[in-house]
């Protein structure tokens, strides 16, 4: 879908707390949740604009943004884990 936001939080909403604990907590979970909301809002961006890019282009951006969100989405499972334990 274009245009779609794929914040940390409203994708991923049942993790709130912990998607906020390590933004505070976490240098570098804080560091790849700033870079992944930056190339999200580029997307956006490029989105809205009608895509001012090749295909190839976007689909290694979507690539990166998913790479990033697998990666935050592994942390804040295992923080979440580790707050239960």
């Amino acid at each position: 879908m274009l245009n779609e936001n794929h914040a940390l939080i409203l994708d991923f909403p049942e993790l709130k707390m912990d998607i906020v604990h390590l933004n505070h907590d976490s240098p570098t979970f804080k560091e790849k949740s700033q870079q992944y909301h930056l190339l999200d809002y580029d997307i956006r961006q490029l989105e809205i604009a009608g895509s001012p890019t090749d295909d190839e282009h976007m689909n290694q951006l979507k690539i990166k943004r998913a790479q990033l969100k697998d990666l935050l989405y592994l942390q804040l499972k295992e923080h979440h884990e580790s707050c239960r334990a």
